[in-house]
Order: structure tokens, then C-alpha cells, then sequence
């Protein structure tokens, strides 16, 4: 198989939702006429990373501007489209929700966040389950370009969910919104444990640093390979990353270190029966 062109569009995100979309489709168009067949959006690209913002630009799914707009950016410019996450409402309840869509327009997987950020730091307090649910479904898709599995910014936390994905993965995606706290302490040495842990390219698309009154996102999007290198990263400000993925990467790592054929798996299981 051929290399596949990866995009991480790393995006600034104001107060306003439609003109969050209008630019994240200026933004995805750019990709496209860069020849990346995989693009991908930010955590919460619509909307400011705040609880009461979350309620305020919420959508239901088969109602939502956001996805129609996606949806159609999708098919126009014939690529596979992550299109980050959004607050997506199914009934009473709100969902940090990220959407995988192939070129034709189709929703072919679909991630509601399993671990919500709470979390009380000396610099950072924030509760994202005083808005949102969680979700309780591990997301792998197969297509004809790779095995394609999707998780959303706090997740990468948990290497369990990670070591489930594993298994039918070349590549991860991971919208996410580190802050000014996690994000220099953790946010590139989780990336790359994740990435030599489970073999896979990891990439990472995170908000820019825009400053606002509600939650300033880290930003540093980045590409890593399943050696744990980065292949791309970003830094603070509005910007689209490029990498490679190659099939034969992720095989040749899993060839020369082994790790799922030497699990002992005698000892220890992930979900146990």
C-alpha cells in the first residue's frame, strides 16, 4: 500500500460557533489541496472548552449544522474526515463526541469520551461530568486506507482502553485539549508511551492557545510513529501538520518487538470474563 498523507489541523476556536465551522472547512479545504486523505479536527473545534458552552452549543446528531457541514466537506473533497469532537445532546444528556467520515460522506465510527475530566490541580479545577456523560464503547473501524481507532483527550490516560484498541489498530486518533498545567508536563510523553506501548501512530489534535476567559487549550498537536517518534508537532499557535503513514511501519515494529505475541495473557487479562 501506497503512503497515506495525514493532516492534524491544529485550529483556533472563538466564541462563535458557526464561525468556528465556517473556518474549520476553510481549514480541512487547505489540507485536502495539500493531498492529505486523512484530516483531522480538534477536541470541542465548535465551541469554547467550557462546561456552560458545552450546554449552550450542544447538538443533536441528525440535527446538527456541525456534522452537515463536516458531512458535506467530507464528500466535496473526497478524504476520510475526523472531525474532532463535539458536544452532541441525545436526550437529557450531553456527550463529548468525535466522528470518523469516509469520502462519501458516511459516518463510519462514532467516540463519546469514556473518562471525563475531573480533576482539582493547584492551577487547574475543572469537572467536565457536571455537563457530560460518558461513554461505554471502545471505537475500531476497518477501511481500505488503515484500522482506524479513536479515542478523545483525557482517555489517553488509561492504557487499558488503549491496549483493547491495540489489537485491530495501525493508527489512533486523539482530538484532545490539554491545558496550561498537564499539557508541558504530560501531554508529549503520554503521546509517545501510547504510541510504543500499542505499536500504533497516535495523532494528537488539540485547539491552539487562544487566549479566552474559559479554558486555555496547550495546543502542540503532534504525529508519532509506532517507533515512539515524533514525526511532527506543532507549538502554541494555529497550524497544519503533515506526516506519512506507512502500513509496513506499524508491521515491522510489531515484528521486531513482539509485544502482543509475548503478553502473558496466563497471567493477566484486560477484561476479565
Amino acid at each position: 500500500m501506497e503512503e497515506l498523507k495525514i493532516a492534524s489541523c491544529q485550529m483556533n476556536v472563538v466564541d462563535n460557533k458557526e464561525e468556528n465551522i465556517k473556518h474549520a472547512v476553510e481549514i480541512i479545504k487547505k489540507a485536502s489541496d495539500n493531498e492529505a486523505r486523512l484530516v483531522t479536527l480538534p477536541e470541542m473545534f465548535n465551541t469554547p472548552y467550557t462546561n456552560e458552552k458545552f450546554i449552550e452549543n450542544c447538538e443533536i446528531e441528525d440535527e446538527s449544522i456541525t456534522l452537515h457541514a463536516m458531512i458535506d466537506v467530507a464528500k466535496e473533497e473526497n478524504i476520510y474526515l475526523q472531525a474532532g469532537s463535539i458536544p452532541e445532546k441525545e436526550n437529557e444528556n450531553i456527550y463529548n463526541t468525535a466522528y470518523l467520515i469516509n469520502p462519501k460522506g458516511k459516518i463510519i465510527a462514532k467516540h463519546r469520551k469514556i473518562h471525563l475530566f475531573d480533576i482539582n490541580t493547584k492551577t487547574v479545577v475543572f469537572k467536565e461530568s457536571d455537563t457530560l456523560s460518558p461513554g461505554n464503547r471502545i471505537t475500531t473501524v476497518k477501511t481500505p486506507i488503515a484500522n482506524i481507532s479513536i479515542a478523545i483527550c483525557y482517555d489517553i490516560r488509561f492504557p487499558e482502553l488503549w491496549t483493547l484498541m491495540n489489537k485491530n489498530s495501525d493508527i489512533i486518533l486523539l482530538p484532545g485539549a490539554f491545558n496550561l498545567t498537564t499539557g508541558p508536563m504530560h501531554w508529549e510523553t503520554l503521546l509517545k508511551a501510547r504510541s510504543i506501548d500499542n505499536q500504533v501512530y497516535t495523532v494528537a489534535t488539540s485547539p491552539s492557545q487562544v487566549k479566552n476567559p474559559y479554558y486555555v487549550a496547550w495546543g502542540h498537536s503532534m504525529i508519532v510513529d509506532p517507533w515512539g517518534k515524533i514525526l511532527t508537532k506543532a507549538n502554541e499557535k494555529e497550524e497544519i501538520l503533515y506526516a506519512n503513514f506507512d502500513k509496513s511501519t506499524v508491521e515491522e515494529v510489531r515484528e521486531q518487538i513482539p509485544v502482543l505475541k509475548n503478553k502473558r495473557n496466563d497471567l493477566y487479562e484486560t477484561i476479565k470474563k
